[in-house]
Order: C-alpha cells, then structure tokens, then sequence
C-alpha cells in the first residue's frame, strides 16, 4: 500500500469528529499563513492536504479561487460539501495531478511531514506554482514549545515499536524545513511562530478531536482503542480545569517561499 493510500484510510477514519472538534482549532493557524501568503481576490490556491476544508473555507471567503487535494476521502466529501466554490479530489502530494504552473500559492497546512517523502512533496508544489509564486508550509513547532507533545509520547509508550520516520516534529528543528525549501528549488522567505489553543469542553470532546488524526488511528490500529484511549486520557486530565474544559497550547512554524 503506498503512503498516501494509507494515510488516506487513517485520516478518513473518522472524518466527521476531525471537520467537527478538530479542523476548528486551527483557524488562527490558517489566517496567519494565509495572510504570509498574500491570499486575497483572485489569488489561484492549491490547498494540499485540504482535510475537511476548513483552510478552503478561508481561501474562498477572501475571494481567492481553491483547490484541494486530500488523500482521505470522506474528509474530500466533506470539503465538497463546506465549500461549495471550491474543487476538492482525492489524490497523492507526491504525485500532484495538476498541470505545471498552475497556481500563484500552494499551501500545504500540517500535511507535507505525512507524505513518504517530504522533499518530493515539496518538489511538487514548487511545480505546480508560478514562477515568482508562494508555497507555504506549516508543520509543529519546536516540541518543547508544544504541550501536545505529552500526549504523542504518551501515545508512543503504548506501542510495541516506535513507528519509522522523524515523527511529528521531525520537519520543526532548525533548518529542515528551510533546507527541503532549497532542495526543492524554493527560496525561504519569511518564518512565522504562531501560537494556537487547542480548546474543547470537556474530555470525551477533547478525545474525539485528538482520536481523529491520523497518528493516534495508527495506534489504534496497533494495540486497539483502550490502551490508547487510556494513554491519551492520563494526558488531557492534566490539561483540564475545575470546569472540565481541557486547553493545550501549541506553536507552529510557518514557512512561506518563492518558486523560481
């Protein structure tokens, strides 16, 4: 099975809980790469890795035009549905299916680090873009400045062998990300730190959202819900307050480039 096709069914999983509890904690994420990238009327988007289309939906509102690529399916369906202006498929971000050139920004939000090969994405979306475009990315920021970084270790230590890869913050140290920029012909421009709350009501809420991604339904699939559900719980209780509201905050990295 190739990356994408897997990452396709463990993102797709459970699809709703992440358009619903998840996509929504990242709006403050989206509006600052968006504003980086100069997103406004008329702008031409490829939105790779679109999920939901929760990013879309931001696209469209600044009278930009979109379209999304996602590896899961029924998060495209869902995209389809929110974002009725927008053109939404299934595809592979290693394998863009559009034509050279064809868009003044590709975005790629928290979605390059999944690819089999980040460096091939980036290839591809330096491809797609016009010369004297943007591509911009956004992945973690630094672990120590992530308090979900207790919950993917907590998630880890539940798992018989660790997964291959960097793991999520793999493209988040100094100079990765800039580094794959330059291989891919793309020349940094401008680093951004966002720092962003992820909220939820209480902690059945706050596990939907998380249980969601595709890293924890790898682990599910692994060892089976409650030993995840467990892990995954011992964290969030100690992000709750006395009102039963559970508040992690995080920091991104967003990187903008131009092509050419």
């Amino acid at each position: 099975m190739s990356s994408a096709a897997m990452q396709g069914q463990l993102w797709g999983a459970q699809a709703r809980d992440w358009a619903d509890i998840q996509e929504p904690q990242l709006i403050d994420l989206w509006e600052a790469v968006l504003d980086c990238s100069g997103v406004s009327h008329g702008v031409e988007v490829a939105d790779l890795g679109c999920g939901a289309g929760g990013a879309s939906k931001l696209i469209v509102q600044r009278g930009a035009r979109v379209q999304g690529l996602d590896a899961a399916e029924p998060l495209v369906k869902i995209a389809r549905e929110r974002v009725a202006a927008g053109e939404f498929q299934v595809g592979d971000l290693e394998a863009l299916p559009y034509a050279d050139a064809a868009f003044d920004v590709a975005l790629a939000s928290n979605s390059i680090q999944f690819a089999g090969n980040p460096q091939n994405a980036l290839q591809e979306a330096a491809r797609v873009t016009r010369a004297g475009g943007t591509v911009a990315v956004t992945v973690w920021g630094l672990p120590e400045q992530c308090d979900t970084r207790h919950l993917f270790e907590a998630v880890l230590n539940v798992l018989p062998e660790r997964p291959p890869g960097g793991g999520p913050f793999a493209l988040s140290m100094p100079d990765v990300l800039e580094d794959l920029f330059r291989a891919a012909e793309i020349t940094p421009v401008n680093e951004q730190i966002v720092a962003s709350e992820m909220a939820y009501p209480d902690l059945e809420t706050a596990w939907r959202g998380t249980r969601a991604s595709g890293p924890l339904q790898g682990a599910i699939r692994a060892v089976g819900e409650e030993p995840v559900r467990e892990a995954v719980h011992e964290v969030l209780t100690q992000f709750q307050t006395a009102n039963g509201r559970v508040s992690m905050t995080n920091e991104f990295k967003v990187l903008t480039g131009q092509v050419g």
